[in-house]
């Protein structure tokens, strides 16, 4: 197993990126070489190998992908990282297709690249990914950490023939998520097949997910095919599988261990080659514990979870999405170009956004059906959202809190619980101060502590003027 001695290859046509990243590689004990063009490092490969190779996408010459395919046809077994600024599903999808090891997002934490080069070094290729349509409407768009998070995990699992459960709040794009592990993987050229479970009637949910015989019950005039068949060979996509009726969750148990089943009224006995991605908006463990779901259906559905976050936790998403469907609705109702004014974005950023993306893509139609000038400001969005629109307040603070954590704990850090509470003090004695005008012993009444704890809570760098 390579360790700190292990030769590591920074390929960055940026030289500042190059210089940094080879520095803090050094400092940490091992052998780095730098390369501007891909190109020259796959001349060096006569002279050495190397361990490890840290290469950018976008390079002038052989490009990142095409340097990622020469190393996989010349050492398979090369760990090779992926830099981009371009953190979508289709850069990481590109990467993790080509065989790279692991995606590092431009700008990075140093310290991060040092341990995913510790991480990178003895661990087993992992699979891979590709690349999507720029719509609004048919891919996941964000750059919060939550969101990238979501598309390494994409990129890792379009490849791997795995259940998988896809959560989320309502509106929050799941459909999307299971279209991308689709599209990426090596089902794509066969059907992906999406059926709302909540939204087909108990008696008919049987003939829509296996299919009927003629005359297999009243009404059915003609040979049915069910969903099963029409996704063989590719994805099949069960939304709020949770509302699922107790008798259909055994048969579908059925179906995803042995891969077959009989039509309604049928005696063939059909089998299929189908990955099955579910989702739901429900905790599936509170309906287990209730005796609505089966345990056993939930532990074959849930071999991988994917947590796809509500807007209001990647409120820096917005704008983008904001513009995005906004363009994408004038495109389709041919009237001309629209765009936010500034005001309006940070107003779209306090909204709490009970609806999630969903609520604001159906809110950039509007926009773009109704607002009267080129520019979409305050006025135009307070007749769009109406006299109901949930308050113009910034997200709940344990939400955040939570997100928080998630987003630390995703990037390895510890010491977390100090972190926070120093941050909470922080914030609290900040807002206190401001309020009282910078008199400690009233910030210290108002926060319900002594006049002693607030002074040594601020510390000797942070002590304004007595009052």
């Amino acid at each position: 197993m390579p360790g700190p001695e292990a030769a590591v290859w920074v390929v960055d046509d940026d030289r500042a990126v190059r210089f940094v990243l080879a520095q803090a590689l050094r400092e940490a004990g091992y052998r780095v070489r730098e390369f501007q063009r891909a190109d020259e490092a796959m001349a060096a490969l006569d002279a050495s190998q190397p361990d490890l190779v840290f290469t950018d996408v976008r390079m002038p010459g052989l490009d990142g992908l095409g340097f990622l395919d020469a190393l996989r046809a010349r050492l398979p077994e090369l760990p090779v990282v992926v830099m981009s600024a371009w953190t979508d599903v289709s850069a990481t999808a590109g990467a993790f297709r080509g065989g790279a090891r692991e995606f590092l997002s431009k700008p990075f934490d140093l310290d991060d690249a040092v341990a995913l080069a510790e991480r990178a070094l003895p661990r087993t290729q992992e699979p891979a990914v590709a690349a999507a349509p720029a719509d609004a409407d048919s891919v996941l768009i964000g750059e919060a950490p939550a969101m990238r998070a979501l598309f390494r995990a994409i990129g890792r699992l379009a490849q791997a023939p795995l259940s998988v459960l896809v959560t989320g709040e309502t509106g929050t794009g799941k459909e999307l998520v299971a279209r991308a592990l689709h599209r990426e993987s090596p089902r794509a050229r066969a059907p992906f097949v999406a059926l709302n479970t909540a939204a087909i009637p108990a008696e008919l949910l049987e003939s829509e997910l296996f299919g009927h015989e003629a005359g297999a019950f009243t009404g059915a005039a003609r040979r049915h095919v069910g969903r099963f068949e029409q996704a063989d060979g590719g994805t099949l996509f069960l939304d709020e599988i949770g509302d699922m009726p107790a008798a259909l969750q055994t048969r579908l148990l059925r179906v995803l261990a042995e891969g077959e089943f009989f039509r309604v009224g049928g005696r063939e006995l059909i089998r299929v080659d189908v990955r099955v991605i579910a989702a739901t908006h429900q905790d599936l463990e509170q309906r287990v514990a209730a005796g609505q779901f089966r345990a056993d259906l939930l532990h074959r559905l849930d071999v991988v979870r994917l947590r796809v976050p509500p807007l209001r936790e990647r409120s820096e998403d917005i704008p983008a999405l904001a513009a995005a469907f906004l363009a994408r609705a004038g495109e389709e109702l041919g009237g001309s170009a629209r765009r936010f004014a500034p005001e309006a974005v940070a107003r779209l950023q306090r909204h709490a956004w009970p609806g999630n993306v969903r609520e604001l893509r159906n809110l950039c139609w509007r926009l773009a059906a109704l607002a009267p000038g080129h520019t979409v400001g305050l006025a135009d969005l307070a007749a769009a959202l109406g006299a109901d629109a949930a308050p113009a307040t910034a997200p709940e603070w344990t939400e955040v809190l939570r997100a928080w954590a998630r987003d630390a704990l995703a990037r390895g850090e510890t010491g977390l619980h100090a972190s926070a509470l120093r941050r909470f003090d922080a914030a609290l004695l900040d807002a206190a101060l401001a309020h009282t005008g910078g008199h400690r012993q009233r910030a210290a009444a108002k926060l319900g502590l002594g006049r002693n704890t607030v002074t040594r809570k601020l510390g000797a760098g942070r002590r304004p003027p007595e009052r």
